[in-house]
């Protein structure tokens, strides 16, 4: 039984251009988030991207020399190199990971449900979303589907953008101490999606017409909800990005034009990997998440095509950085009880960079200072994010990336408000200067 490379019936919008200004960037940002309803369609689309940059595709069976721009596609993550020509296999790397996946709701393996002349879904809350973000809107339904074809199976991503289920919020009269109380939801009974009425639909079959198969043919989905309302840029001044999956999807986006400014200008002063990793949102113990051995194994392969060992790999790690790059939590003005006074991070302000004793994220001052120093030298603004004491801290891929790679780790992102909300706010300037960033720390 085969399984094919991913197919998802439409064409990628992107082209090679050069960086735009800020509210250009902003706009192709919309674009990319507009059409990357799942983390499979994000990183095909950013292989797309790279692709028309002239990077080639390499497979399981592909490996080689691995000088020039390849990409590797797996599943929902993406991995990307830029090895110049006179690279050697102890040369150090410059390393940009981030995460493709966002927190949501996925179908059920049986997702047909129905009570009381309705037609439901049964979903699972994936990650840790805000639920509450989730009711009275239109959802469309996106993800991949194994489908048996006369070659064997092969994998299609699909995209119905329509408004096809809602989850109805109960009216106030019938919960009158709801804005007192507070909501509370309960995932089990509380949110299953409504998608119709009559008797237990066949959501299958829809999907099966979609992708232009029969319904037998459909074997399995991973399948998501996602919230129809277009990315917009917000604000009286156009300051803001509104969107949902800002996390992290924002972080990708850069990472990519990043790499492909890279791979046309020729400015990268060594070699360049970025790791675009599905799985974050829910530990990242996958064959696809950063937990995973991926990506060492991904860099391995690389000094063994340069000719190299064990002991050239191993010098190679120990002179190579890595950006751990994820978004980071806005100062929110309605509740600055919230956040640590003195390191409050605003959008437009520039990339954060994230610091916590307890090593919930990787930075430590080298690598930060090398950083600030970096990004002050080329005119890019640098914040930076630490929690209260008394209030939990996130974390990122960072310090699992660090542990398994021994290598120089620095957590950056960018500010978003109502982060795990199934729509984030972030700033309209602060795409390109994640992007200079970066830029300037492939060719530091």
């Amino acid at each position: 039984m085969s399984v094919s490379r991913p197919w998802w019936g439409g064409s990628c919008e992107y082209e090679s251009v050069a960086l735009g200004s800020p509210e250009e960037e902003a706009l192709r940002l919309i674009s990319f988030l507009a059409s990357a309803p799942t983390p499979y369609h994000a990183a095909h689309l950013a292989s797309e991207q790279l692709l028309a940059a002239g990077f080639s595709e390499i497979g399981e069976g592909g490996w080689g020399d691995p000088r020039g721009a390849h990409c590797l596609i797996s599943g929902g993550s993406l991995f990307a190199f830029l090895v110049p020509p006179e690279t050697g296999p102890s040369d150090g790397l410059t390393l940009v990971a981030a995460h493709t996946d966002s927190p949501g709701l996925r179908l059920r393996p049986h997702p047909d449900l129905g009570r009381a002349g309705y037609r439901q879904l049964a979903v699972e809350v994936y990650g840790r979303p805000l639920l509450n973000s989730w009711l009275d809107r239109d959802l469309g339904l996106a993800g991949r589907a194994a489908v048996r074809t006369g070659g064997g199976v092969e994998e299609r991503l699909f995209t119905w953008a329509e408004p096809v289920a809602r989850l109805p919020q109960l009216a106030v009269h019938l919960d009158p101490g709801v804005n007192e109380r507070g909501l509370v939801l309960n995932p089990q009974t509380q949110l299953v999606p409504i998608w119709g009425l009559g008797e237990v639909g066949q959501i299958n079959s829809r999907v099966a017409a979609i992708l232009g198969v029969e319904g037998e043919q459909l074997l399995a989905l991973d399948a998501m909800l996602w919230p129809l309302e277009p990315p917009a840029l917000a604000g009286a001044d156009r300051e803001f990005v509104s969107s949902a999956r800002l996390d992290n999807l924002l972080s990708c986006y850069c990472a990519i034009r990043a790499l492909v400014e890279l791979a046309t200008s020729g400015r990268a002063a060594r070699p360049v990997v970025v790791a675009l990793f599905d799985h974050e949102e829910v530990g990242s113990v996958s064959s696809t998440g950063a937990a995973g051995r991926a990506l060492p194994q991904l860099l391995e392969r690389m000094t063994l095509g340069l000719g190299g060992g064990r002991a050239e790999h191993l010098h190679c790690l120990s002179h190579s950085r890595l950006l751990s790059v994820d978004v980071t939590h806005a100062a929110n003005p309605n509740y600055l009880e919230r956040y640590e006074p003195s390191h409050l991070c605003l959008p437009n302000g520039g990339p954060a960079i994230k610091v916590n004793s307890q090593q919930r994220y990787a930075t430590a001052a080298p690598g930060a200072g090398w950083l600030v120093a970096t990004c002050r030298d080329m005119g890019i603004p640098i914040q930076w994010f630490s929690s209260r004491g008394d209030q939990p801290c996130g974390s990122t891929i960072g310090p699992s990336l660090a542990g398994q790679l021994a290598v120089e780790t620095i957590d950056i992102g960018l500010p978003v408000l109502a982060m795990h909300s199934a729509r984030e706010l972030g700033g309209a300037q602060d795409p390109n200067h994640l992007i200079g960033a970066l830029l300037a720390a492939a060719a530091a």
